[in-house]
């Protein structure tokens, strides 16, 4: 297979991480991580990180060595996955780029744009619109002038939807079209691309399972040392989906069993947003449309010849 760099996107529970893993194993290559919880070491079931013996069968990068109360963002990713990129070019060895965040790998293909810098003003104006608004009118008024934003950002996800109102604010031009300009971090022939796309039904009691077993893996106690740190709510960290359902649950709120339904109802919708992002901002990546781990790897060969 050719190709010095493979990247490989899928929604959450799609099997994406064992098809990069036996990736690097066929060919020697590196994995980096592109998922942006998996980068935080506090969240290692929440993010269905890769385990530790999957971990040493091949060099992995950026997988769990961030604080959860640094809140990392796209650019900050950016520039510290291409250096990594280049270094592993420099060893020889094949790259492989994994993960479910589409804005990392908008980045690496397409560009990252330096947003002027939002006034102090602006940014109090957001907020109290979004104060007084809700969440619904405030993404209503966003959509009217920034669709893909207000489309792409998850419910209750109040940071980055002031955000994305108050750049637009600030420049007249969306936060969309900022993410989508400038200079990609990879040349054209540099990179091939794989999208996985397995058919919903069967990703969605993938998701399902995979709550449950966190559950079975100590989640609750991963949700617990969090919640003690008293950080921030707004830090990514925890936004993770599952943080909220299980931490009402540890609060008394909810029983385990109403977390865990809230949970993989969560996952679910997320993974149809990922897979919607992908189609509007992935549509000529080749899809691999098999979920179990056999059939994605021979749909994955057909790809190129050997």
């Amino acid at each position: 297979m050719t190709g010095r760099i493979w990247l490989i996107a899928g929604p959450t529970a799609s099997g994406k991480s064992a098809l990069a893993l036996r990736l690097a194993l066929e060919t020697g290559g590196e994995i980096v991580n592109a998922d942006a919880l998996q980068l935080y070491a506090d969240l290692r079931i929440l993010s269905a990180r890769p385990s530790a013996e999957e971990q040493a069968q091949a060099p992995h990068h950026l997988v769990g060595t961030v604080d959860a109360a640094d809140g990392w963002s796209v650019g900050r990713w950016l520039r510290a996955a291409v250096p990594i990129l280049d270094a592993i070019a420099a060893r020889g060895r094949p790259a492989i780029v994994v993960g479910g965040t589409g804005l990392y790998f908008s980045g690496l293909t397409q560009g990252l744009a330096e947003i002027p810098q939002v006034p102090a003003e602006l940014r109090r104006e957001a907020q109290a619109d979004y104060d007084m608004m809700g969440e619904l009118s405030f993404r209503g008024r966003l959509g009217a002038h920034d669709p893909a934003a207000a489309i792409r950002i998850a419910p209750g996800d109040r940071q980055r939807l002031v955000r994305a109102w108050e750049v637009f604010a600030a420049t007249d031009t969306p936060l969309s079209d900022w993410q989508q300009s400038g200079q990609p971090a990879l040349a054209a022939d540099a990179w091939r691309a794989v999208a996985l796309e397995p058919p919903r039904a069967a990703l969605y009691a993938r998701c399902d399972a995979r709550l449950e077993a966190m559950v079975a893996a100590g989640v609750l106690d991963e949700v617990r040392a969090l919640q003690s740190r008293n950080l921030d709510p707004a830090l990514p960290a925890l936004k993770a989906v599952g943080m909220r359902e299980f931490s009402a649950h540890l609060s008394g709120q909810t029983s385990l069993e109403e977390a865990v339904a809230q949970a993989q109802r969560e996952t679910r919708r997320y993974a149809k947003r990922q897979t919607t992002w992908m189609r509007g901002r992935m549509a000529d990546w080749p899809r691999l449309t098999e979920i179990h781990p056999e059939g994605q790897w021979r749909q994955f060969l057909a790809l190129e010849p050997a």
